[in-house]
């Protein structure tokens, strides 16, 4: 008698690609993702990603290759994903703990590198040592990738990858002007554009601490030149969290936080509703209370509360679900504000990464905003155009997550028809 699962597996078989082996049992993609705990793009990506692949490959097996975890997230993992495993570790350690992952990555049936920045290609490196397959989800270069030394090296590992998704269109060009010649070489969002975990009883908790109601605040935050750890630089050019910022970075955060302050002053004088300073990482908590909060005039400052203590992607989720707009520096609050229906601005700076157009690319171009050039006034009439027509700008979102889940359709398929070679 067929089992059930020979039977999907040659319904699948017939779409395109097996997500089962010949003896039955479930193919494995091994993930590598989760890169840090104190940034909630860093957390997010992960639910966002494994939640798209649990939507469209149900019966896949999953392993995650976590770099950074800590006992929170890691709870937030496991309740919403219970079935996937969390490996730690590294590709060249002897620890035993190195020894499962680089088993784990032998043994699997698709490596992929999660949305990120980075151009680290030690996991191309081993996949190819063990003849497995790879590819690239969601992922943002600087055009350094394929330039400068070891650019030969990279260029050939990045063409035999299985496919690459870049989350913008910009990182597209730059890799098809490089003669990057993968299988599928597309735009694919970021994977945290699929987070669908909330903690609503910490958020709601965390709203009525604050006084904030529901669709009557608006977030804010700013990123600041200055070291993500206190006393450790940044070894990447451009460095984006100096050890030592200039006078002159120095300067921008001072003139940028400025701008910030006026939107913040002109949304509470016009409305009389409340600003949330809400910290997508750990290390801009203290300079956005310094610069943004606590120059405020105490009329204004009155309706503006800044979080005392970090959150988690789930925590954030349920309160940007229940804020009126996110207005953001960085831009994975952007993200998961979009994911639960909330509209964005997202005030960029590019020499951060190319990433910030990846809003355009899903149709939002008019939220998206260079930091250094939009005066504070047209951000505030963003703002205040946002909120004349409330429904309007929902159905905005509405539309561009569509778009985005049309993507992540189309490139779980593929990631199938690989799987199904595998």
């Amino acid at each position: 008698m067929t089992t059930r699962r020979h039977f999907i597996s040659s319904v699948v078989t017939a779409l395109g690609g097996s997500v089962f082996a010949a003896d039955g049992r479930p193919k494995t993609i091994l993930l590598q993702s989760a890169w840090d705990t104190v940034n909630i793009g860093d957390i997010g990506h992960t639910p966002g990603t494994l939640r798209v692949i649990e939507e469209h490959l149900p019966e896949v097996n999953v392993v995650v290759w976590a770099m950074k975890l800590d006992e929170r997230v890691t709870a937030m993992l496991q309740a919403r994903f219970p079935k996937v495993d969390l490996l730690q570790g590294s590709l060249t350690g002897k620890s035993e703990k190195d020894l499962a992952l680089q088993q784990a990555i032998t043994h699997c049936d698709l490596f992929i590198r999660n949305s990120g920045m980075g151009q680290d290609i030690s996991y191309m490196q081993f996949c190819t040592k063990v003849g497995k397959p790879y590819g690239l989800f969601g992922q943002s270069y600087f055009p350094s990738m394929i330039e400068g030394k070891g650019a030969e090296e990279r260029i050939t590992l990045l063409n035999a990858a299985s496919f690459i998704y870049t989350r913008e269109t910009k990182t597209l060009s730059i890799l098809k002007n490089g003669g990057i010649k993968t299988p599928v070489l597309e735009f694919g969002p970021d994977g945290c554009f699929g987070i669908d975990v909330r903690d609503d009883a910490r958020g709601l908790a965390t709203m009525q601490k604050l006084g904030l109601e529901e669709r009557k605040f608006i977030t804010v935050e700013l990123r600041t030149n200055t070291p993500k750890f206190p006393g450790v630089d940044d070894s990447r050019t451009p460095k984006l969290n100096p050890l030592h910022p200039t006078p002159e970075q120095i300067a921008d955060d001072e003139r940028r936080a400025a701008k910030f302050r006026e939107v913040v002053t002109m949304w509470v004088k016009k409305t009389g509703h409340k600003v949330l300073i809400a910290p997508e990482t750990i290390k801009e908590m203290g300079h956005n209370k310094r610069l943004i909060h606590d120059p405020l005039p105490p009329e204004i400052q009155k309706h503006v509360v800044n979080l005392d203590s970090f959150w988690n992607a789930d925590e954030a989720a349920s309160i940007f679900a229940r804020a009126h707009t996110i207005v953001c520096h960085e831009p994975h609050s952007p993200i998961i504000a979009l994911a639960n229906g909330t509209p964005i601005i997202h005030t960029y700076s590019e020499f951060h990464s190319p990433k910030c157009w990846m809003f355009n690319d899903i149709g939002l171009g008019e939220w998206l905003m260079e930091m250094d050039e939009t005066p504070a006034e047209k951000m505030a009439e963003t703002l205040f155009t946002i909120d004349a027509d409330y429904s309007a700008a929902q159905a905005k979102v509405k539309k561009a997550m569509a778009y985005v889940h049309e993507c992540f359709g189309k490139s779980m398929q593929h990631v199938k028809s690989v799987l199904g070679k595998a």
